[in-house]
């Protein structure tokens, strides 16, 4: 009796008081499987401190020859520089209109130059006769593989609605080809027309898991403000939007033929923003300028709740805020407490010029404390997803999908990850090691569906042709039938 008394006592005790029979399939004995204990629900609107103010002394960027504005920069750092591209306007740059000027620096405290350590260049100008045949502004650039990104805004004069959203691809973030046969991928949705008659356009660019979301202006959506003020969300498989295009509304993401559908949801009361995917904190940040500087408004990864309190960096602001961003849009490493820290900085016109326009470009920043990256597996997963390293074998080793692909060659792991480290975490070494990718290694390519590589017999998507290249593998071309036959990898695309 006293055997049988202790095991009831246990039982109780392990079912919270609640004793469940057996035969009813819930419990762990015959005819039912044990249940996975309930992860806690996560908090929500939880107040982050910050630290370590910063600003630059001065401006860190402008024009030279006639440039009399400067603003909306997008700012990656990648491969040791900070490259920034923003808006401006050259003489010696046809057509006459806004450009997109290039520069890049060691430091966000500058001073950022062109290429040749001259003056900022202008890489991008209106193309005459298109839908940007004479403005092009509000650039933001991303890179996935080898690919630079920009998603600009473009208008062919000053006329109403005129504004409408471009890309263009670049292999060096220097010279652009317009995609899309040269014809906006955004355009406004014109569910309401108000005085405000700006468009669509001020686009801002993330790539996560395999998808490319763009968030972005347009005074005629629905759900603008009476001022035309408002930001809405599109993603889509590919980086023309013209694959499983969603658009964001109230119940969450819904599918969408193309990119033009109501917009009934507008996450941020504001224009010109910047978009990132923080997975430190698990969450997206938009940057938008309100009355004391930038604020931070944290969202979760479907939209759904606000995780964080807005946070803000204080300082004077003109123009909307450039996050410096890692080159797939997402927050880069602390060089400090990676478990504990995530920097937050900006680049943002301060001042309006001479010519009525927004100027003097400087950096502000600061750090948030107490992110938690390293608490649990799931959120290490999260925190380091994308990110390079060495390994202990000379080689670099690349977290993805929660494991380690150990890469031979730097400058492939490089185009595969969001960032390259110098020196290794520990926090990694518990992710199991899934596959080696040595340099020629056996790659293939299906019309519709990619590029991929092949590792152990398994199949592992890669961005594009140019990580082919640089692994010195050539590309196999194959049917989508023959690409579903081989077992499934995971992703090495981001």
């Amino acid at each position: 009796m006293v055997a049988v008394f202790a095991a009831g006592a246990v039982l109780v005790a392990c079912s919270d008081g609640n004793v469940q029979s057996q035969a009813d399939g819930k419990g762990g004995g015959i005819g039912g499987a044990q249940q996975a204990p309930q992860e806690k629900p996560r908090p929500m609107d939880v107040e982050l401190a910050t630290s370590d103010p910063r600003a630059s002394g001065g401006v860190v960027a402008a024009g030279d020859q006639d440039a009399v504005y400067n603003y909306s920069p997008t700012v990656m750092r990648d491969g040791g520089k900070l490259k920034m591209w923003w808006c401006s306007q050259y003489g010696s740059a046809q057509p006459p209109g806004d450009d997109v000027l290039y520069a890049q620096s060691p430091s966000l405290d500058g001073p950022f130059t062109g290429p040749s350590g001259g003056g900022p260049a202008a890489v991008f100008s209106g193309a005459p006769g298109g839908f940007d045949g004479m403005h092009t502004c509000d650039p933001s650039v991303i890179k996935v593989g080898s690919t630079y990104y920009m998603y600009y805004t473009g208008a062919a004069g000053d006329h109403a609605l005129g504004n409408s959203i471009g890309l263009a691809t670049s292999p060096d973030g220097l010279t652009w080809t317009r995609a899309a046969g040269g014809q906006p991928i955004i355009g406004p949705a014109h569910d309401v027309h108000r005085a405000n008659v700006y468009g669509a356009g001020q686009p801002s660019a993330v790539y996560l898991d395999g998808w490319f979301y763009v968030l972005f202006t347009d005074t005629t959506a629905k759900a603008a403000g009476w001022n035309g003020a408002g930001q809405f969300l599109l993603r889509a498989k590919d980086a023309a939007f013209t694959r499983g295009v969603e658009t964001l509304g109230e119940q969450g993401f819904v599918a969408k033929p193309t990119t033009i559908s109501p917009r009934t949801r507008s996450l941020v009361d504001g224009f010109s923003t910047d978009l990132m995917w923080v997975g430190a904190l698990d969450a997206f940040v938009i940057a938008h300028e309100t009355d004391a500087g930038t604020t931070l408004t944290f969202w979760t990864r479907d939209f759904t709740a606000q995780p964080y309190r807005p946070a803000l960096i204080p300082g004077a602001w003109k123009e909307g805020p450039g996050l410096v961003r890692r080159p797939d849009g997402h927050a880069p490493l602390t060089s400090g407490d990676v478990c504990d820290r995530v920097p937050f900085d900006v680049v943002r016109a301060t001042i309006v010029g001479g010519a009525g326009a927004p100027t003097d470009l400087k950096h502000f920043g600061l750090d948030v404390r107490g992110s938690r990256a390293c608490d649990g597996d799931a959120r290490i997963r999260t925190s380091f997803e994308g990110v390079a390293m060495p390994s202990p074998q000379r080689t670099i080793d690349l977290v993805a999908d929660g494991k380690l692909v150990r890469v031979d060659r730097r400058s492939v792991a490089a185009a595969l990850a969001g960032e390259v480290l110098d020196q290794r975490l520990k926090v990694v070494d518990k992710f199991p090691q899934a596959a080696r990718l040595s340099a020629g290694a056996k790659t293939v390519h299906a019309p519709g569906r990619g590029f991929g590589v092949v590792l152990d017999g398994k199949l592992y998507a890669v961005p594009d042709a140019g990580t082919a290249a640089l692994n010195d593998s050539t590309v196999e071309e194959i049917g989508d039938q023959a690409w579903d036959g081989f077992p499934a990898g995971f992703s090495l695309a981001g």
